[in-house]
């Protein structure tokens, strides 16, 4: 079993920066894809970014690209998702999550094996 936690969320203006961190532990978390999802009250859990396992490959969904990165420091056995000129519709419960398919990125949340708890995300105007 692998247990994720993620922190860095908060209350933002519109153009800050936030940087969220998923610490995984137990299970093999080193080679599995890691991936972010979103979840606004009312609407349905949303893509936001994916990466293997060695951080070769990485995937974004479309409203973020080109203003989140995701990285992964494999020492630290943790996932980062660095959230530029954020705007009020990027506000959400993000969640943390880890897929099985190392090697592979993907939106499909059914890939993904073990999820976070999440953590608000709050952009306001």
């Amino acid at each position: 079993q692998v247990q994720l936690v993620e922190s860095g969320g908060g209350l933002v203006q519109t153009g800050a920066s936030l940087r969220l961190s998923c610490a995984a532990s137990g299970g093999s978390f080193v080679a599995m894809a890691g991936g972010w999802f979103r979840q606004a009250p009312g609407k349905e859990r949303e893509f936001v970014s994916a990466i293997t396992f060695n951080g070769d490959n990485t995937l974004y969904g479309d409203s973020v690209q080109g203003r989140f990165t995701i990285s992964r420091d494999r020492a630290r056995n943790t996932v980062y998702l660095q959230m530029n000129s954020l705007k009020p519709e990027d506000t959400a419960v993000y969640y943390c999550a880890a897929s099985r398919y190392g090697a592979t990125v993907t939106r499909d949340v059914e890939k993904y094996r073990f999820w976070g708890q999440g953590t608000q995300v709050t952009v306001s105007s």
